[in-house]
């Protein structure tokens, strides 16, 4: 049997909210059919979101929401799309499709939508193909609250008061579509482009992000540190508040030659050993941090992460849909216990992408809507969401898969956290056929009620959701558990629990 030690008596970190992020960028149908249908469209919406695709994210706590992109974000000049919607400036989506993008959805529209869900503003700037002034003036259109141009035409386009900004990225993988640059000469860039961004409101400061490396590419990951850092005075602090990390969950290579839906064991334990791979990334570019900034006031900001399979029969390749699976929910409950393990250094994260796109948490076909077993998951780790991370050890977890080059991972993760007098435990069961018992002991806790066990699995791996059968996979009831002598837990096949206690 496997053991999980729990002392509750010491919190080693706050699982930042903001872990738990998301991203939206123009493609697919990820804006455009997704969150926004516009104010006349006859599918229910507030100012033109989608009325019940905002309901299902509000259940989530949607903590923080990243825009436009992506790759989208190093070619969209902000001006196209604000002021009236007829007038704004159609271009070609060049990165994904090939399909026109007319702008309906712009600043204004990112701002409301973030209203909507309640949650914080991450805005990306164009460094790509954009300049300083337009990245400047940018910021002040979107924050300065006196009279300047920017604030005026902001005024003119319907908003009063300057909108909350709260985290603003410098470039999306300048080692790549962001302009192919290297690591000492984005470093440069981000030095200059950072120092117009000015917090024109002291008590409302946003967040600067600096473009950081593509999976175990600590080479940029150094250059651009070393390149910041080199004739900083130490008073600047606040140059760079976080760092960014992409990593996608892709088992064969980049080129995507996995199927969302059709895979085979093997394959199985490919895609969950390099979710687990987050840990060694994470462990990694976070020594290298520690170099720069061993006081840790640099967060790591995983802003792009998950699975990114084959798209599905039909579908415009450029479009990036796929369907979502039990092996979907195991990815995600995987790396948000990596996560919350790291919670000392990573401070944001933003699943890839929100609706319609890669690891979506909800898809649409017209009027119609389903959750995906992520979004499930997302469901059940709310609870993490600015709770203190508790030290916790697990033993007897077993070592399984089938592939020497991608080598095996353990059966069972789990993080642990406390808020409000509530223990969050959260486990993966990675096994495809052995349930695994557990046995959760706690440094001093005696009295142990369960107040709340959630389930998310299926009859078979590849179970998902589809607009016929919409809850084929869904959080349900855990009875697993005795708490008689303590709780001892029965931990079913490809499963991912949650477990809450006081």
């Amino acid at each position: 049997m496997a053991k999980l030690v729990i002392n509750e008596t010491n919190k080693v970190g706050r699982i930042e909210p903001e872990i738990y992020g998301h991203f939206s960028e123009h493609l697919g149908r990820c804006i455009y059919e997704g969150l926004y249908v516009g104010e006349n469209s006859d599918i229910p919406n507030v100012n033109g979101m989608r009325s019940d695709v905002v309901g299902a994210l509000k259940e989530l706590n949607i903590p923080v929401l990243r825009w436009p992109g992506g790759c989208f974000a190093d070619e969209y000049h902000w001006m196209d799309g604000i002021g009236d919607k007829s007038k704004r400036k159609k271009m070609i989506n060049t990165h994904w499709g090939g399909v026109m993008e007319d702008n309906s959805f712009g600043t204004h529209e990112f701002m409301e939508l973030c209203r909507q869900l309640g949650c914080k503003t991450y805005v990306n700037g164009n460094l790509g193909s954009g300049t300083v002034q337009e990245m400047s003036q940018w910021v002040e259109y979107m924050t300065f609250e006196g009279v300047s141009p920017m604030a005026d035409l902001r005024k003119e386009n319907g908003h009063e008061d300057a909108f909350q900004l709260d985290y603003f990225a410098v470039g999306n993988e300048n080692w790549g579509c962001g302009g192919n640059m290297t690591p000492e000469y984005y470093g440069n860039l981000y030095r200059r482009y950072q120092t117009y961004l000015r917090q024109y409101n002291p008590d409302r400061k946003f967040k600067k992000i600096a473009c950081g490396p593509n999976v175990a590419d600590y080479h940029w990951t150094e250059g651009v540190l070393k390149t910041c850092f080199d004739h900083t005075p130490e008073h600047e602090h606040g140059f760079m508040d976080l760092i960014s990390l992409h990593y996608y969950d892709m088992p064969l290579g980049w080129e995507p030659k996995v199927s969302a839906t059709e895979f085979d064991d093997e394959l199985w334990y490919k895609t969950l050993n390099r979710a687990y791979y987050m840990d060694e990334l994470i462990r990694r570019h976070g020594a290298i941090i520690d170099q720069y900034d061993p006081e840790k006031k640099i967060g790591l900001a995983v802003d792009e992460w998950g699975t990114w399979f084959k798209v599905e029969p039909g579908t415009n390749p450029g479009f990036l849909y796929q369907q979502n699976t039990i092996r979907d929910a195991l990815v995600a409950g995987i790396t948000l216990n990596v996560f919350n393990k790291h919670c000392d250094r990573v401070k944001m994260a933003c699943i890839a992408q929100m609706i319609n796109v890669l690891q979506a948490v909800i898809l649409t076909d017209g009027e119609k809507m389903i959750k995906t077993p992520t979004y499930h998951v997302f469901h059940m780790y709310r609870h993490h969401q600015g709770a203190d991370l508790l030290e916790s050890s697990l033993t007897g977890a077993s070592e399984i898969g089938m592939d020497v080059e991608y080598g095996k991972v353990p059966d069972l993760t789990e993080s642990v956290s406390e808020k409000d007098g509530f223990i969050t435990i959260t486990l993966n069961n990675l096994s495809v056929s052995e349930a695994k018992e557990l046995d959760v002991v706690f440094a001093e806790k005696k009295d142990i009620q369960v107040v709340e066990a959630n389930i998310v699995s299926g009859s078979d791996i590849h179970d998902h959701n589809t607009f016929e059968a919409p809850e084929t996979v869904a959080e349900k009831e855990f009875k697993g558990y005795t708490v008689d002598g303590g709780l001892k837990v029965t931990i079913p096949a490809a499963s991912v629990v949650e477990i809450r206690v006081k």
